[in-house]
């Protein structure tokens, strides 16, 4: 078991190394560079209006973004929810605590680059699953980047076969990658901080070599996950619905109180991310130093881990929503990567800065063995006691529970695309199933193995969204024009003429 293990690991290094450092971080901010200035930096220049019609509108009586009507769709907010669900987990946690750790302080300027290039990334995506978008056999909307690889794409004279090659390599990417960043990534966080709050020094022996605290851990989750995931996408939303809203305030609300008791050391936390955003000089005394390279990538990388911009994933359920303008839907994707990046993970960045356990003059470590996995959990244990970790350790539960169950609906859509609509209840068998994996495995391989597949959904996708950047500056501006400034323009709402005259009415 061992040795297949280590074979695994050195392939996935090998993969992960070509995918992310070769040409991952050069595609990824490249085309989320190029959609922020083909939409005329939409993210900043209607800011207001994008709050307004997405979180603003929410709080409207009778508001579209909240009120359902048709039972095979579900509303915008909730698709918001499910969305985030998916994107808030782990690696808003543990993803930025690495990402720090290992990277220094400088990774979180990378992550609010990556961030502010990614609303923009996440917002074209979103209003081209919207346009291309289609009903399957049950009635429910099926959308998200095959779709628009295929049909968008592939519609350009002499791209029929690439189009389609490239929606086929995005769809299998997608299954496995909900079997390593929307599950075993997931699952294997839970088990370890649930081992670190309440089950520190608790032996109950091994079975195989496994310790049997692994397999209860992962056999609850298979329980739990599947009673959601097989229900589908109308009880993963109105699970979604409930959950995401609360455990989010929850953990904003603890990351504040830690803030505010450290709040003399503020000024350097931030200097010292913007000081080391370009790399670490070696200091004195021979310690080693962070090459620019590590920076960015640990910043960028760690930061779409948990926004997931640029990935398509989250079209897949964006494209499932009520909404009838691709542009308004799109919007939302622009929210979903601000509040993730910008507010939940700058929260994780704090405390892991004010822990003490980060040298904020050498942007390094102060112990080159930090266990990164648990450092939130212990900078909330030495302020709030062991109640602070058991705090950290449901948060993380409940962050990674609603990330496996929003990644379900993914692989499920990425299944159905390849193998037809009676492919999907064969997945989520063994999607369920294979939550026991990440609680046995060892933690660097289930993250690692998760970084590359977002890396192999990412290259597909960016391709899409840059080729049809033209598309997506048209439906901008029709929107604009309409919605904005007033202008009597037909609107441009499908790429099925037919879907077309249904949302028009």
């Amino acid at each position: 078991m061992e040795k297949l293990m280590e074979k695994i690991a050195d392939i996935n290094s090998v993969i992960n190394e070509f995918v992310w450092v070769k040409i991952g971080l050069i595609i990824l901010l490249g085309c989320g560079l190029l959609m922020t200035l083909v939409t005329r930096v939409f993210q900043l220049s209607h800011i207001g209006h994008w709050w307004k019609e997405t979180i603003g509108s929410i709080f409207k009586k009778d508001s579209e973004a909240t009120k359902k009507t048709d039972k095979k769709t579900i509303t915008q907010f909730q698709s918001l929810c499910t969305a985030l669900a998916a994107t808030i987990g782990t690696g808003n946690i543990a993803g930025v605590s690495a990402a720090i750790v290992i990277g220094g302080p400088g990774a979180v300027f990378w992550m609010w680059i990556a961030a502010f290039l990614g609303m923009m990334t996440k917002y074209s995506e979103t209003v081209l699953g919207i346009y291309y978008r289609r009903r399957n056999r049950d009635g429910e909307w099926s959308g998200g980047p095959m779709y628009f690889l295929r049909d968008g794409l592939g519609s350009k004279k002499g791209f029929k076969l690439i189009g389609a090659a490239l929606a086929f390599l995005f769809a299998v990417f997608a299954i496995l990658a909900s079997f390593g960043i929307g599950n075993m990534g997931q699952v294997n966080k839970i088990t370890l901080n649930l081992q670190s709050a309440f089950f520190k020094g608790v032996d109950l022996g091994t079975l195989g070599g496994i310790p049997v605290i692994n397999l209860i851990i992962g056999f609850a989750l298979m329980a739990l996950t599947a009673l959601i995931v097989i229900g589908g996408l109308q009880r993963i939303a109105a699970f979604a619905e409930k959950v995401v809203p609360i455990m989010a305030i929850a953990y904003i609300i603890g990351a504040l109180v830690v803030f505010f008791v450290n709040i003399e050391n503020v000024g350097a936390m931030f200097a010292s991310i913007f000081r080391f955003a370009f790399g670490v000089k070696a200091v004195a005394g021979g310690a080693a130093g962070v090459a620019i390279s590590q920076v960015i990538t640990q910043g960028c990388k760690r930061g779409i881990f948990s926004n997931e911009a640029g990935l398509g994933s989250s079209v897949m359920v964006h494209a499932s929503s009520n909404v009838k303008e691709p542009v308004k839907q799109g919007m939302w994707g622009i929210f979903e990567v601000f509040f993730d990046t910008f507010v939940v993970c700058t929260m994780t960045a704090i405390v892991v800065l004010s822990s003490g356990e980060i040298n904020l003059q050498t942007g390094l470590p102060f112990d080159p063995n930090l266990n990164d996995a648990t450092l939130v959990s212990q900078v909330f244990g030495g302020i709030f006691g062991k109640a602070g970790e058991m705090f950290i350790a449901l948060a993380i539960l409940f962050f990674a529970f609603t990330t496996i169950v929003g990644w379900s609906q993914y692989g499920a859509k990425a299944v159905e695309y390849l193998m037809g609509h009676k492919a999907v209840k064969v997945y989520k068998i063994i999607f369920v199933l294979m939550i026991i994996s990440g609680a046995v495995m060892t933690s660097s391989l289930a993250w690692d193995i998760s970084d590359t597949f977002n890396g192999l959904m990412m290259i597909p996708n960016l391709i899409g969204v840059a080729a049809l950047c033209p598309l997506v500056a048209k439906l901008t501006r029709n929107y604009i024009n309409r919605k904005i400034k007033g202008k009597e323009v037909s609107p441009m709402l499908s790429y099925d003429e037919s879907i077309q005259k249904e949302m028009e009415e």
